[in-house]
C-alpha cells in the first residue's frame, strides 16, 4: 500500500489549548496519524491568557500577603516595610508562561503530532482548510493547506465577554486579557462579575495595596457553589477591605471614562443606587464560545444557546465531528476541556472502558484568598432535586497545621447521600482548598462513601485532615470538633 498523503490524518485537532493538545497527544499515543492546528501557541488561553500566568500573580501577591500580615506572628522582623517590584512579579509570570510552552512544544514531536500552524476552519465533514502562517508568522502569509481526516476534533475555546454600554478600550475599561498584559497595580479597581474570575484579580489586587470593589449581579459571590462558601468567601473578602456588592444593577449609560478613571452609576437591592468611582474597570462577566467562522455550517454540528450540542462522549449530530472545552459550554474548565479531549479520543477509538463524562465528578477550583474548590453537589442543587442528604462540616480552625500556617478560616463541608451514604458533593473554603479537592475527585470517581473516607486514614498533622473530619461529621463522629 502505497504511503498516505501528507495532508491525510487520523484525526485532526482544531485548536490547541488544553482540551486540543490532549486530545491530540493521546491520539498520538494510541498510534493515530494527528494533526494540531492553531493560529496561536499552543497551550491556549490557560496557559497564555488565564489560569497560568494568573496563578502566578497569585502567588506573589499571597508571598506579599504572608509577610506583611503573618510576618510577627511568624517570628519575623522587619516585615511592616516589605515592598514588592510589579515589573519583577510581572516578568516572573512571563517566564513561567515561557517555561510551560516550551516543555508543550517539545511534548508535540514526542506523541509524534504534526503541529500545523495557522487559522482553520472546517470545510465540510473531515476536511479542514488552513491558512497558513508565513514563515515570519504572518497569519495567512504562508498559503493554505487542506487537512483531510476521519475524525475532526473541535476545541475552539472560548473569549472574553464584553458587556453592553461597556466596550474595552484597553485602557480604563479591561478584559483579564488586557490585566495580563499590565506591568504595574492601578490604585483602584471596579470588578464586574464575581465568578472565578473576578473573585481571583480581587484578591489578587486586594493583596498588592489596591482599593477593589467587587461587583455582582447575582445575590452572592462565587454564585456556582455552595450557599454557606459564598457567604463565608463574602465575610472573608469584606474583612481583607474588599468592596462586595451583590444584586448590583450597572446602568451603563451613567458610565464616564475620562483621563481620571471611570465612574458609574450602579444599582443596589431595594432599588437605591450608588456611584462607583475607579481608576479602571475589569470586566469579568464570563466567556463566549468560538463558534463563528470555524465552519461548522459547512457540516450537521448543532449550536444551541451559543455553544457546540454534544452527547457524554462528546460526539456532535456530524458523524466523526467532535467538540470539547469550552465552545460546549459544560464546566468551562481546562481540566475538565482536557478530560472531555481524553474522552473523545477514547471513544473515536471505540475503547470498551470509555465513560460518558459526568460533570459531577470534576472538581472546581478558584484561587483566590480563601481559596475555594468543590466537587458535586451544593446543598441547594440536593434540595431542587429533591435528594434526602446528610452534612458534615468541619472548620480549618479545629486543624492544627492550619492554625499552624496561619490562615485557618473557612471550612472541610461533606454531603452525603442520607440513606447510602455515598458522596454527593464536598465543598472547601479556606487554606490550599484547590490542593485538596483531588481526594474528593477520586473519592467521587470510585463512588467512594462518606465513611470510606472518614476511615481512611489522613496523616497528621495535614490540611487534609479537614476532609476526613468532615466525612466523619456525616454521622456526628468527627474526633477534633
Amino acid at each position: 500500500m502505497a504511503n498516505p498523503s501528507p495532508d491525510t490524518f487520523d484525526v485532526v485537532v482544531l485548536g490547541a489549548g488544553t482540551g486540543g493538545y490532549a486530545a491530540a497527544f493521546r491520539a498520538g499515543q494510541l498510534g493515530m496519524r494527528v494533526a494540531l492546528v492553531d493560529e496561536d501557541k499552543i497551550g491556549g488561553t490557560c496557559l497564555h491568557r488565564g489560569c497560568i500566568p494568573t496563578k502566578a500573580l497569585l502567588e506573589s501577591a499571597e508571598a506579599v500577603h504572608r509577610v506583611r500580615e503573618k510576618g510577627a506572628e511568624l517570628g519575623l522582623t522587619g516585615h511592616e516595610g516589605i515592598g514588592f517590584d510589579y515589573g519583577r512579579i510581572a516578568a516572573r509570570r512571563d517566564a513561567v508562561v515561557k517555561r510551560m510552552w516550551t516543555g508543550l512544544r517539545t511534548l508535540v514531536a514526542k506523541n509524534k503530532v504534526e503541529w500545523v500552524a495557522g487559522r482553520g476552519r472546517l470545510d465540510g465533514p473531515g476536511r479542514v482548510r488552513v491558512a497558513l502562517h508565513g514563515e515570519d508568522g504572518t497569519p495567512g502569509g504562508g498559503g493554505e493547506r487542506l487537512l483531510l481526516a476521519t475524525d475532526v476534533v473541535v476545541a475552539t475555546g472560548s473569549r472574553v465577554k464584553s458587556l453592553p454600554g461597556f466596550e474595552p478600550d484597553g485602557v480604563r475599561v479591561l478584559t483579564s486579557d488586557d490585566v495580563l498584559r499590565a506591568d504595574s497595580v492601578p490604585p483602584s479597581i471596579a470588578i464586574v462579575g464575581a465568578g472565578a474570575v473576578g473573585c481571583e484579580f480581587a484578591s489578587l489586587y486586594a493583596d498588592l495595596g489596591a482599593k477593589v470593589t467587587l461587583l455582582e449581579y447575582l445575590p452572592a459571590i462565587a454564585p456556582l457553589e455552595d450557599r454557606e462558601v459564598s457567604k463565608e468567601l463574602e465575610r472573608a473578602f469584606r474583612r481583607r477591605g474588599i468592596d462586595v456588592v451583590t444584586n448590583a444593577r450597572l446602568a451603563a449609560e451613567t458610565l464616564v471614562v475620562d483621563e481620571a478613571g471611570i465612574r458609574v452609576s450602579v444599582g443596589v437591592e431595594g432599588g437605591e443606587s450608588r456611584e462607583v468611582v475607579a481608576e479602571v474597570l475589569l470586566l469579568a462577566a464570563g466567556r463566549a464560545a468560538n463558534v463563528e467562522d470555524i465552519g461548522l455550517e459547512t457540516t450537521r454540528v448543532e449550536v444551541e444557546r451559543g455553544v457546540i450540542k454534544v452527547d457524554g462522549y462528546m460526539r456532535t449530530a456530524e458523524p466523526h465531528v467532535w467538540a470539547i472545552g469550552d465552545v460546549v459550554g459544560g464546566l468551562w474548565l481546562a481540566h475538565t476541556a482536557a478530560h472531555e479531549g481524553l474522552t473523545a479520543v477514547h471513544a473515536i477509538t471505540a475503547d470498551p472502558d470509555v465513560h460518558p463524562i459526568d460533570y459531577d465528578t470534576q472538581p472546581r477550583a478558584t484561587y483566590c484568598r480563601p481559596e475555594i474548590a468543590s466537587v458535586g453537589l451544593t446543598e441547594q442543587e440536593c434540595e431542587r432535586r429533591g435528594l434526602a442528604v446528610r452534612t458534615g462540616k468541619v472548620p480549618f480552625q479545629a486543624i492544627a497545621k492550619a492554625v499552624i500556617h496561619g490562615d485557618y478560616a473557612g471550612f472541610a463541608k461533606v454531603i452525603a447521600d442520607a440513606e447510602s451514604g455515598q458522596l454527593v458533593g464536598l465543598h472547601l473554603v479556606g487554606p490550599h482548598a484547590t490542593e485538596l479537592i483531588a481526594e474528593a475527585s477520586l473519592a467521587a470517581f470510585l463512588e467512594a462513601t462518606a465513611g470510606e473516607i472518614g476511615a481512611t486514614t489522613h496523616p497528621h498533622p495535614t490540611l487534609a485532615e479537614a476532609v476526613g473530619e468532615a466525612a466523619m461529621a456525616v454521622d456526628g463522629r468527627s474526633i477534633n470538633f
